[in-house]
Parts: structure tokens; C-alpha cells; sequence
């Protein structure tokens, strides 16, 4: 059984000005971690608390006046990670080299083909615990989940659709085929990672994309059946309806399991 303090022990404790040896203060804070009695007894001091509230006034008085609210600085966390920059460079990077590439082998139509794929290293990075310094503080805020999500696309597509519009436009390719593809595969990545996670979705739909459509049409030199004239519509009807997949599945992205 532990041995109580003496009340004049803990009234020496509790007294600034009194001669305390260390080992007699180490056991009373030793003490007053496990016994909530005493530490009642201590706090029940109306000397101490006044002391403890004046000393808290005085560094309030004393400390520097409370930063003022940055409203850009909120909102820069719930649409952007600063992580994605990188990506995002690559990517036009990459658009940018076929642009190059088509206009030496025009029969290969490489914008198209990489259009689909273009948004989804941004959308992988943009909700991944790996890749958020802050993942955790911003995944347990009611403002995170599939709204965080769709903000954090938006803010990817912002980047990457004007990319291959204006790649598109040096090319001579059809817009639609290339911006509608694009906004096809985001939403697919959207739906399929409420079930197997955005990051893993990604990853699957593009290697998915570049081994069956991809690398055959680049070796072949032809434009591939999904990316000729007439598809839009097709393409159009599939994002809608991935559209309204990934809305149905917005509770999945409220827990966070491993897989994010």
C-alpha cells in the first residue's frame, strides 16, 4: 500500500519559496501522478490556484499577440497537397515529350493515348497517408473523406486539363477524345478506390491501360478502336455513369483503412 504524503510535505510542495530536498519532491510527484486524492488536496489550495492563475495571466499579457486566421492557408490544405507538384510537373513534362514524339511520327497518336492515364499519379498522390505529411490531423476532421477528395481532383484536373487541351491543339487530335478518356479513367479511379483504395486503383487502371491499349498501338503505329472517331460518345455515356458509381460509394472513404 503506497504511503501518503504529509499535508505538510504537500503544502511545502506546493509552496514556491519552501526548502524542498529532491528526493522529497521526486516522491510527491511520484505520488500525485497515482493518487487523485492528494492531488485534490493540492489543487484545493485557494493560495496555489491564485498564484497558478496569476502566473497564467502574466504570460498571456507577456506572449505575443494570437496569429490572425489565414483563410488561404485553410484553404490550401483541403485542395492541394504540396507533395503533388512533383507529379504534376512530370506529367506535363511527359505530355509535353509527346507532343514532340507525335509530331516526328504523326501516325502515332501518343497525346491520346497517354490522356487516360495523364490525371492518375496526381489523384493517387492527392489522397495518400504515404504522400500527407498531415494525413492523419486532416483525415479525422469532418471536412475530410469524399469531398477532401473530389477538391484535392479538381485541383489535379486543374492542372492536367488545360495540359492536354493545349497538347491536343498542337497535335491535331480530336479534344474530345482526349479530355473526355481523361475524365473516364478519374472517375473510374474514384470508384474503384472506395473498394481496393485510390492509390492501388490507380496504379491498376494504368498498368491495365498501358499493356492493353498502349504498348499495342505504339508497336503497331495504328490508332486503337477505343480512341477513333465516333467513340466520344461512348467515352461521354462511361463517365457519366463512373460519375455516378463514385457517388454512390462516398461513405467508403470516411474509414481509413490500410489500403489509402
Amino acid at each position: 500500500m503506497t504511503t501518503h504524503p504529509s499535508p505538510a510535505a504537500i503544502a511545502r510542495y506546493a509552496d514556491p519559496a519552501a526548502d524542498l530536498d529532491e528526493v522529497t519532491m521526486w516522491s510527491v510527484e511520484v505520488h500525485l501522478e497515482e493518487c487523485a486524492a492528494c492531488r485534490a488536496r493540492l489543487t484545493g489550495s485557494p493560495e496555489l490556484l491564485e498564484r497558478v492563475a496569476a502566473a497564467v495571466d502574466r504570460e498571456i499579457a507577456a506572449g505575443p499577440a494570437p496569429a490572425r486566421r489565414r483563410r488561404w492557408g485553410a484553404a490550401r490544405h483541403r485542395w492541394l497537397v504540396w507533395h503533388l507538384a512533383p507529379w504534376l510537373l512530370m506529367t506535363v513534362a511527359v505530355l509535353a515529350c509527346a507532343v514532340l514524339l507525335q509530331a516526328l511520327q504523326p501516325r502515332v497518336p501518343l497525346v491520346s493515348l497517354l490522356a487516360p492515364i495523364a490525371p492518375l499519379p496526381g489523384v493517387a498522390i492527392a489522397w495518400s497517408r504515404r504522400h500527407d505529411p498531415a494525413w492523419e490531423l486532416i483525415a479525422g476532421t469532418p471536412a475530410a473523406g469524399f469531398a477532401l477528395l473530389l477538391r484535392r481532383t479538381a485541383a489535379v484536373l486543374i492542372v492536367i486539363v488545360p495540359a492536354l487541351a493545349l497538347a491536343s491543339s498542337r497535335t491535331g487530335v480530336s479534344l474530345a477524345l482526349t479530355l473526355l478518356p481523361c475524365l473516364a479513367f478519374t472517375a473510374a479511379t474514384i470508384a474503384l478506390g472506395a473498394l481496393i483504395g485510390v492509390r492501388r486503383a490507380a496504379a491498376g487502371l494504368g498498368i491495365a491501360w498501358t499493356l492493353a491499349v498502349l504498348v499495342p498501338a505504339v508497336l503497331s503505329a495504328h490508332t486503337p478502336a477505343v480512341l477513333r472517331p465516333g467513340s466520344s460518345l461512348v467515352w461521354a455515356l462511361l463517365t457519366l455513369a463512373l460519375a455516378g458509381l463514385a457517388a454512390t460509394r462516398a461513405a467508403d472513404f470516411r474509414r481509413l483503412s490500410s489500403h489509402n
